[in-house]
């Protein structure tokens, strides 16, 4: 880049760039939604919308409509409604509170939210890479190189079209990232306290709790207390459709997990293919336990192994875990590559690649990608019976993950100048 272009490439700018491409996404996304038969809205969102207004709506039992109120003793006592009540709502209620304004202000504001988490988780990446990351790599560098690199590594996430297109569309993807980002930019300034930050993303997501096995080791976060705050307000409810639904979940709609297609011939459709008397590998192959059992060892596996090796590799200790549990999940799509990719700006200083090896690693997860869509659109769209084939492109697109995040861990560098230093300065 020449000057004049560095000059214009400062952080500021690129905030403002994001703002702006958001906000023009969510007017295009109304506009869009009244015109088109395909909808750029995500159908989430409805449902998001919906679970809001149960919770502010509370309605007592009437003729065969079961009660719409809060199971939780606390929650009765707000005199909150069930957010649950809504089906397919499997998501934690706090999500649910906070979309309210959709219902008394604008349908809109949800959007906007989702946006403002975006630029949050931005504007924390630049900072945590600013004071920590690249500090820490190459302690004897000028401030400047340092904000210069802290932007460009911000940018991938702030200018990144899936990241910006999921969020407009809805999608809650960014308040999960901001909760994440959020405690790990506590974690590591310890001046500050992480405590709420981090025990509030245990609400959304498994794979939060899964982090805090490698938070665990450094700080202690009460994931307990929140967990039995949330039962308390909700009741078992949340417990059920927040947590355990997700253990036994089988979801048979295509997807990138290669799991949707053997989950879909356990249908009564396909009964007449299963055999008589299923041998008892075959009767775990059909148990969500399959997937579960695998996915849980390998993300609590890396978080106790990496998560010892201190509060600087944080970042990629969660990196790992997360990626290993969204390519071992039995569902997986393009919103939960975004748990990951959030983090990834952060561990890219210290990954020691090749060009040519980071733009086969890149090609390949794209082009992976772009096979399954392609005959993942014969399918949905034209009706095509390409079933076997869409499941292979599953089977090669959990290839290309593993290897991409094998290649990752080699390249990780352990041990950064700055440790290094600090090492010879102690003996």
């Amino acid at each position: 880049m020449n000057a004049s272009t560095l000059r214009g490439f400062s952080f500021k700018n690129v905030v403002i760039v994001s703002i702006v491409v958001r906000i023009v996404l969510i007017f295009y996304s109304e506009w869009h939604d009244k015109h088109s038969i395909v909808k750029y809205t995500d159908v989430d969102y409805r449902v998001f919308t919906d679970a809001a207004r149960f919770l502010l709506r509370p309605i007592p039992a009437s003729g065969d409509n079961p009660e719409n109120i809060a199971q939780g003793s606390l929650g009765k006592l707000l005199g909150f409604g069930d957010p649950y009540y809504r089906e397919t709502y499997r998501y934690t209620p706090l999500l649910a509170l906070i979309m309210t304004p959709n219902i008394f202000l604008h349908s809109t504001f949800g959007k906007y939210l989702f946006a403002a988490c975006d630029i949050l988780v931005g504007i924390l990446l630049y900072r945590l890479l600013r004071s920590t990351v690249l500090p820490g790599l190459t302690p004897s560098a000028p401030g400047a190189a340092h904000e210069r690199q802290a932007t460009l590594y911000a940018a991938l996430h702030l200018l990144n079209p899936m990241v910006f297109s999921i969020s407009t569309r809805g999608s809650s993807e960014s308040t999960l990232g901001a909760l994440v980002i959020g405690t790990l930019y506590f974690a590591m300034n310890p001046a500050k306290t992480q405590r709420t930050v981090g025990c509030d993303s245990c609400h959304a997501r498994t794979c939060d709790t899964l982090e805090g096995v490698s938070a665990h080791i450094w700080r202690e976060p009460r994931y307990g207390y929140r967990i039995g705050e949330g039962k308390g307000s909700w009741g078992y409810p949340f417990l059920y459709e927040t947590y355990l639904y997700h253990i036994h979940r089988l979801d048979h709609q295509h997807n990138f997990s290669p799991y949707w297609l053997p989950i879909a011939l356990t249908l009564p459709a396909y009964a007449h293919l299963a055999p008589a008397r299923p041998a008892l590998w075959q009767h775990f192959a059909r148990s969500p336990l399959a997937s579960f059992v695998p996915q849980m060892g390998l993300s609590l596996g890396t978080g106790l192994a990496f998560g010892r090796a201190g509060v600087h590799h944080l970042p990629f200790t969660w990196f790992v875990q997360t990626a290993a549990f969204v390519t071992l999940n039995k569902v997986c799509t393009s919103q939960y590559f975004l748990w990951y990719l959030t983090i990834l700006p952060l561990v890219l200083p210290s990954l020691s690649f090749t060009r040519t090896k980071a733009v086969s690693l890149i090609g390949a997860w794209v082009g992976a990608q772009a096979l399954w869509l392609k005959f993942a659109y014969d399918l949905e769209f034209l009706g095509k019976d390409v079933h076997y084939r869409v499941w292979t492109c599953s089977l090669l697109f959990l290839v290309v993950n593993c290897w991409v995040l094998w290649e990752i861990v080699l390249a990780y560098r352990w041990e950064s100048p700055a440790s290094n230093a600090n090492a010879k300065k102690t003996t």
